[in-house]
């Protein structure tokens, strides 16, 4: 069976747009024949700008309405940040394709009365701004002279709360702010021994129905091995843990030859407690290097710390 349309779900987000017009730019390229339409929503994390999104569990809150609408047949594919795509989808819903990665580094972006600062100097009360926790937790373990602020809301709004002096300084992808047209804003790239990045950070991914084979081959075109082997063994990883996208855990992954080597880390909230190995094993089979792992990190006390984490985060009833 041939296709001739395909309809396209996205977040309405600027950043989500952004990558979705890229996807289907780069479908037509290669798929001259086909008529791609986009339909952008929001969704509920779109929605709630208000509260802090490890308080309300955000497994899913950038991706259901997306999935619903493949699911009752609206939609043949979604566009994804892959960092905010659950490791456990819905039944009947595949990760059909991983695009080619940016840089998957945290960045730290300052206001004019800091440019003159790197992170390791900035003075001590220093009011950073970041809605991730595993960034928080990172970074209260090596600065903890620092101060931290939840921040919400579009990179832009981000940016104008930053130079109006909300917060000294902010940490975003790197990678959305070069999507963005945004990479001047990047003042320095967090090495990965201070900041272990978001599992899937950098990479689109895209979602379909899983027994659509026309609509998997068409999107096959934009699959990028390496990018996919990285990704995979680090959703692995976080999905042998179980946590959601909103607890301390971080990664670092990289392919030397036929290798794929991963790091990972799980630390404590107020980033007291940070644990971290590496793993390494043939790329062409990621998912049992993240396996291995989660039992390792497992073996160094990560359970513990992560079921500490899910009592703070739980509702009082």
């Amino acid at each position: 069976m041939s296709l001739d349309q395909l309809r396209i779900a996205s977040r309405r987000s600027q950043l989500a747009m952004v990558q979705t017009t890229w996807v289907k730019q780069e479908l037509e390229k290669s798929h001259p024949e086909l008529a791609i339409s986009v339909e952008a929503m929001a969704t509920q994390g779109d929605k709630i700008l208000d509260v802090a999104l490890a308080k309300i569990g955000d497994k899913g809150l950038f991706t259901k309405e997306l999935e619903a609408q493949m699911l009752v047949g609206r939609a043949d594919i979604a566009v994804h940040s892959l960092k905010d795509l659950p490791t456990n989808l819905p039944e009947g819903l595949i990760l059909g394709c991983i695009t080619k990665r940016e840089d998957p580094a945290d960045a730290l972006v300052v206001n004019k009365k800091n440019s003159g600062h790197k992170l390791e100097t900035l003075p001590a009360g220093s009011v950073v701004g970041t809605s991730s926790l595993r960034r928080l937790a990172q970074l209260r373990h090596h600065y903890p002279e620092l101060i931290f602020k939840d921040v919400r809301g579009n990179v832009l709004t981000r940016l104008e709360k930053l130079d109006s002096e909300e917060y000294d300084c902010l940490i975003l992808a790197a990678a959305g702010l070069t999507r963005l047209g945004y990479s001047d804003r990047i003042h320095q790239l967090i090495p990965s021994d201070i900041s272990l990045h978001a599992v899937g950070q950098g990479a689109l991914g895209i979602e379909c129905v899983a027994d659509k084979p026309e609509v998997i081959q068409i999107i096959k075109s934009l699959e990028h091995i390496e990018s996919s082997q990285r990704c995979l063994a680090e959703r692995s990883f976080l999905r042998e843990l179980e946590g959601g996208c909103q607890v301390p855990i971080g990664v670092n992954s990289k392919i030397e030859s036929e290798d794929l080597i991963l790091t990972g880390m799980v630390a404590s909230l107020d980033g007291k407690r940070l644990i971290r190995n590496e793993k390494r094993g043939p790329a062409n089979k990621p998912e049992s290097i993240g396996i291995d792992l989660a039992n390792a990190l497992k073996g160094q006390g990560a359970e513990e710390i992560l079921n500490e984490i899910f009592d703070e985060m739980r509702p009082e009833a």
